[in-house]
């Protein structure tokens, strides 16, 4: 309000002097106009020091010459709006109006660069900076946008995140604010919020355009970090007309100090139905923590259907209780519930697994979130069972109590994926014993879902050739030099009671896209199970050519594209075959067999 009266009053002085006449002097004569006097005696100028110009350079007058104009302190534009049009404009209007919002948030010494955008470098894991540059921009922009549903594999979700996390140089053809929005976008998609936070932070405030705005916002929201967005929001406050933004703008001013004006804003929003009410009163609600005002915002679901983004993070921040109803009819948000550390640590433990399994949380970071439940005195005994028993599975002293802790994590037929990769490191300290031959499987499975193949090739002394945990451990081998076997497949297969022989299928796959099966033994397998592994689409085009130029995120990326949906029957033999290959050419072997592993484990 006080920039608004200031700016007002400078141009009603403005507007007054160019339109009034000069005001008549109150003065009497003779000191308006007082008698001359004395005429003062010139100062004498000193000369100039020997070897010295005498040349000085004269003052600027002011108004001397006719024609000249005076300065103005504040240069108005031509279309100066009226008295009232001024009062209506909001403090962004009025910068923007004369010129006095700044293009840019950092010293120039401090800016950066467009090129290498991303979170992970070369050095730590993540892939070269010029991968994608030679490639054609609607390539990877059709890739990137086509990726709209989570991925199948746990393992191929981690790689993917690694691609979209690294530092690299946007397509030819290709803005590279644009290349950085569409990552973000997709990292949002897959339920990566942190990561994309992160990849949205490394782009000063002033390149942003509206697609990464928006991803921006997303990815803050998902993690509980509103406040992030406010830089992109005060200096390009139109960047977006949407609810969410012009909310997001009033409560950054409100922490910014302008409390009153947020209040007057959110409470225009209220009136005019800008957004639904329960979205408005959250914002209220959040802009009042400044602390300027205080009022008091009563939070009602009565009358919420659903759940978004904007409602689960602000009423996260808060503290606002979500209802039961809304929250499991939502489960794609227990993503965001994982990353926010305002959510009660029994609804992230609850998370966890969904999380885990999806590929977003590592198996150390789950168990450390089940072990700040058991250690926590205020959580409930019913909230603990489940943590209790993940300890049973590390720290019983006999190995048949912790072998029982783990069939009970891991539920009837070992479906629940995300406990086995709670479990990894469990299943790891158990001995290798003849004894638990039986649990094999499972236990394979488990060391595999979170990358420990040299534990689990332990287990390569006491199972059975052709056997569940065997087919497991032939896709899991590194550096193997041999080829397997056609008869140890047959066993597989005679032995595998999986639907439509899903598991056979995905083995025959996996090891011919490791190149452990020979050609031969290949095609009379397929034929066996009628499968079809030569023939070719788009995508596989595209997928071997990426390989052939040993591309490896390019390789990565279309791997994600062809690994989208809810579950592995939506998996066909000849995508896994594809993906194992190609990525096997372009040395991410490792990744090729724990994806090829995850898919008869959880075929």
């Amino acid at each position: 309000m006080k920039r608004r009266l200031w700016l007002t009053a400078a141009a009603l002085a403005v507007t007054s002097t160019l339109a009034l006449a000069a005001p008549e002097s109150l003065l009497p004569p003779s000191f308006d106009r007082p008698a001359p006097g004395p005429a003062p005696r010139p100062a004498a100028t000193p000369a100039p020091p020997a070897g010295t110009s005498a040349v000085v350079q004269p003052l600027p007058s002011r108004g001397a010459n006719p024609g000249d104009e005076a300065q103005l302190p504040v240069k108005l534009p031509g279309n100066l709006p009226s008295l009232g049009e001024l009062e209506k404009m909001d403090p962004d209007q009025l910068d923007a109006l004369f010129g006095l919002k700044p293009k840019f948030d950092v010293p120039p010494g401090a800016r950066r660069a467009m090129q290498d955008v991303g979170v992970l470098s070369e050095a730590e894991g993540g892939f070269p900076e010029m991968s994608l540059a030679n490639q054609p921009a609607a390539l990877v922009r059709a890739i990137l946008s086509g990726t709209k549903r989570p991925l199948l594999s746990r393992w191929g979700h981690i790689l993917v995140r690694r691609a979209l996390a690294s530092r690299l140089d946007a397509p030819q053809g290709m803005d590279p604010v644009e290349f950085a929005g569409l990552r973000a976008a997709l990292l949002n998609r897959l339920g990566e919020a942190a990561t994309a936070r992160a990849l949205v932070q490394d782009v000063d405030s002033a390149n942003y355009d509206a697609a990464l705005a928006a991803a921006a916002l997303d990815a803050y929201l998902a993690t509980g970090d509103l406040l992030g967005a406010c830089p992109v929001a005060q200096l390009k406050a139109d960047l977006l007309k949407t609810p969410t933004w012009q909310m997001t703008k009033s409560i950054c001013r409100a922490f910014a100090g302008s409390g009153r004006d947020a209040d007057r804003e959110l409470d225009r929003a209220l009136f005019y139905g800008l957004a639904p009410r329960i979205d408005v009163l959250l914002a209220q609600r959040f802009a009042g923590a400044a602390g300027e005002t205080r009022r008091e915002i009563n939070i009602e679901w009565q009358g919420v259907n659903e759940l978004n983004p904007w409602r689960v993070s602000l009423a996260r921040a808060l503290g606002v209780d979500i209802p039961d109803p809304l929250r499991q009819a939502a489960p794609q948000y227990d993503f965001s519930d994982v990353a926010i550390p305002a959510v009660s640590l029994t609804d992230r433990v609850t998370a966890a697994d969904r999380a885990g399994a999806r590929g977003v949380l590592s198996s150390q970071a789950m168990v450390d979130l089940y072990s700040q439940l058991w250690a926590d005195p205020s959580a409930d005994d019913t909230d603990k069972t489940r943590a209790g028993t993940l300890r049973d599975a590390y720290a019983a002293r006999d190995t048949a109590d912790r072998v029982a802790a783990l069939r009970t994590l891991w539920g009837t037929g070992g479906g629940d994926y995300g406990a086995q990769v709670l479990t990894a490191y469990a299943a790891a300290r158990l001995p290798v014993s003849q004894d638990l031959a039986g649990d094999a499987p499972q236990i394979v499975a488990s060391m595999l879902a979170a990358g420990l193949d040299r534990n689990a090739l332990q287990w390569g002394r006491v199972v059975a050739e052709g056997s569940a945990a065997w087919g497991l451990l032939a896709l899991a081998q590194p550096n193997r030099a041999t080829t397997v076997s056609s008869g140890a497949v047959s066993k597989y297969i005679d032995q595998d009671a999986s639907e439509a022989q899903r598991k056979s299928k995905f083995l025959v796959a996996g090891l011919a896209g490791l190149g452990r099966l020979d050609a031969g033994t290949t095609a009379g397998l397929a034929g066996d199970l009628k499968i079809n592994l030569a023939r070719e689409s788009v995508w596989s085009r595209k997928i071997d050519r990426a390989a052939a130029l040993n591309d490896g995120a390019l390789v990565a990326l279309l791997a994600g594209l062809g690994m989208q949906g809810e579950g592995w029957d939506k998996m066909t033999p000849r995508h896994l075959f594809h993906i194992v290959r190609s990525l096997t050419q372009v040395g991410l072997e490792a990744e090729a067999r724990m994806i090829a592993a995850e898919a008869v484990a959880r075929a």
